[in-house]
């Protein structure tokens, strides 16, 4: 397990030089620049040696090769710059963020799992029922609407019909009043969870249907086993795999920040952040987010691939002499 963990560990510091490498060309790339959107119609009364001293105070004036190794170099320990837009470290914007996302992550999953899981399993085992159709039409449903089309709608059904509208750019942390804050991240969290419950139903009823069909499976039934006891006791636990796969993957998304969601909402969370800085060529806060958010991926697919071996006892991550 150990050594298992160890090469995964160095396989991450190639990604994330790959990432920083991208992302630092990519957003020098985007016409415009730091200075002038940070000033706006003021750039233009700038002299030639204003411009240069306020370059040069922002490391701007340096080659890109150097402006890159100096910006890692500062990354390594611990800083990952100053934002020009905020006014603060980069990495103390990203934690005063990531709170607000990883709520809005987390209740958006377990609202995604809690509904796709019950459903797809339902139509695996009452398979080409009613309730078969009716949860691959809510699984086309939920794939085929966009997020922002079902934020809209949800905000529109909630403050028409029912006078009820989600709170906006007053958000309130959950330590500081927990129901005020569940009020104002539980539409959000639907709305994340119902488009990816779609996804986690077909996956849910794909597994089940080939678990159902397994010779251990009659072999249970065979036994005397209640049905109960064969569906949740022996298939679900074996359908789990993919489904663990799925949520692993979603879960890095989520923690990225979900950027139109958030934006309709006006959550204060990463990915608003990091979309105003793209807007504001704020370079150091979207390398410093963009790489924080690859983080976030690597250590989610490392403990996906620990929890197959708690799922399933079959995998093993030990070596065998």
């Amino acid at each position: 397990m150990f050594r298992y963990l160890a090469q995964r560990l160095v396989a991450v510091i190639p990604t994330l030089i790959g990432i920083s490498l991208l992302v630092f060309v990519a957003i020098r790339l985007v016409p415009g620049d730091a200075i002038t959107t940070m000033l706006g119609t003021e750039a233009g009364m700038l002299t030639e040696k204003q411009r240069a001293s306020l370059e040069a105070y922002f490391g701007l004036d340096k080659p890109m090769v150097e402006q890159y190794f100096s910006w890692i170099g500062r990354v390594l320990q611990g800083d990952m710059g100053y934002s020009v837009r905020h006014g603060k470290p980069v990495l103390t914007l990203i934690l005063e963020r990531f709170p607000v996302t990883f709520e809005l992550a987390m209740l958006s999953l377990v609202i995604a799992l809690a509904i796709g899981i019950s459903i797809g399993t339902l139509s695996a085992v009452r398979h080409n029922s009613m309730i078969d159709l009716f949860g691959r039409l809510f699984a086309l449903t939920g794939l085929a609407a966009p997020n922002f089309l079902i934020g809209t709608l949800l905000i529109y059904v909630l403050s028409v019909y029912f006078g009820i509208l989600p709170n906006a750019g007053d958000y309130t942390d959950f330590t500081e009043n927990p129901l005020k804050n569940l009020k104002q991240i539980i539409f959000p969290a639907l709305t994340l969870g119902f488009s990816f419950s779609a996804s986690v139903m077909r996956t849910t009823r794909s597994a089940m249907l080939e678990v159902l069909g397994q010779d251990y499976i009659r072999t249970a039934r065979g036994k005397g086993l209640r049905p109960r006891a064969v569906i949740f006791g022996h298939a679900v636990r074996n359908a789990l795999i993919p489904i663990v796969t799925l949520a692993g993957v979603e879960l890095g998304y989520l923690l990225g920040g979900a950027v139109i969601v958030e934006k309709i909402f006006a959550l204060p969370g990463i990915g608003r952040l990091t979309l105003n800085a793209i807007s504001q060529r704020d370079y150091a806060l979207i390398q410093g987010a963009t790489l924080f958010i690859a983080f976030n991926f690597v250590v989610i697919n490392m403990l996906v691939d620990l929890l197959y071996a708690a799922i399933d006892p079959r995998i093993s991550y030990v070596s065998k002499k």
